[in-house]
């Protein structure tokens, strides 16, 4: 599952590139890709996601363009690993939460529990062990794994997170393909590693994350959509996933303008209030 990086624009089934001073930095101006009325026009519930994503896309550019700049691009870095772990170590958790109760809807006959369960299984494989490497790369940038660890988690974490753990819990587990598709769908652009590299003079060991997710995200959305599109969702489950992932996209978009802010300076630990992983509360 992606950092949720928000750097690459993944639409229409097609990854755009970031592209430099003439759109945002590091972020996709959806250049190239099918607009609104064409991907309606295409059958299956994936491009009717997709289609819906497009309305809140032009606000969260905004944010993450923001976020990439130049000026003081380093503390900002490394606060959004701070954050981005805090997401991401929820991943497999969240897919385990949500297999346990698909499984149980199986034995009840639920039509969706046997693609989705098999989705599942695949899913927390492929996810495993990568919010290490975000704690791997803040270490290379010259922070610490306890800067992500010790700090409680902002709200607007909370919201995007715990969420779905409430959908999972109290509605349907298939809510929780609409957060995944946004965690996938805006992933880091091929362009961004070397953004960041310039702007910061940091490793590539400080970078693996970006790096990788640049590449493993354009595979995972592929069967994320394949698998809407086989799922017999009817409308009220369809929407579901739809309102997660709207929901995710406005939370990120949030989240992302928060770390736009000149990440402050952390109290001495002991010394009061540290600000949630460089994130106003």
């Amino acid at each position: 599952m992606s950092a949720a990086t928000g750097h690459g624009t993944r639409t229409a089934g097609m990854l755009s590139a970031a592209s430099g001073a003439a759109t945002a930095p590091g972020v996709s101006a959806v250049a190239g890709t099918s607009t609104a009325p064409e991907l309606t026009a295409v059958a299956g519930a994936s491009a009717r996601l997709r289609t819906k994503l497009l309305l809140l896309e032009p606000e969260f550019r905004g944010a993450t363009a923001h976020m990439w700049r130049g000026e003081r691009l380093l503390p900002r870095y490394r606060a959004y690993l701070c954050t981005m772990h805090a997401v991401i170590r929820a991943s497999v958790p969240l897919m385990d939460l949500a297999l346990d109760r698909t499984r149980a809807r199986a034995a009840a006959g639920d039509p969706l529990a046997g693609p989705l369960a098999a989705y599942l299984e695949e899913h927390i494989q492929e996810e495993e062990g990568h919010d290490a490497w975000l704690l791997e790369d803040l270490r290379a940038a010259g922070g610490s794994p306890e800067d992500a660890l010790d700090p409680l988690p902002s709200p607007l974490i909370a919201s995007l997170v715990g969420s779905q753990y409430y959908w999972i819990e109290h509605h349907h587990p298939v809510a929780l393909l609409g957060y995944i598709a946004v965690l996938e769908g805006y992933a880091p652009a091929p362009g961004l590693t070397g953004r960041i590299a310039r702007h910061t003079g940091l490793p590539a060991a400080a970078l693996r994350t970006v790096r990788e997710h640049a590449v493993l995200d354009t595979e995972h959305l592929d069967e994320l959509y394949a698998l809407l599109d086989r799922l017999p969702l009817g409308r009220d489950r369809e929407a579901a996933v739809a309102v997660s992932a709207l929901h995710s996209l406005d939370a990120l978009t949030r989240l992302f303008v928060r770390l736009g802010r000149s990440a402050p300076t952390p109290s001495p630990r002991g010394a009061g209030p540290v600000p949630s992983m460089g994130v106003t509360p």
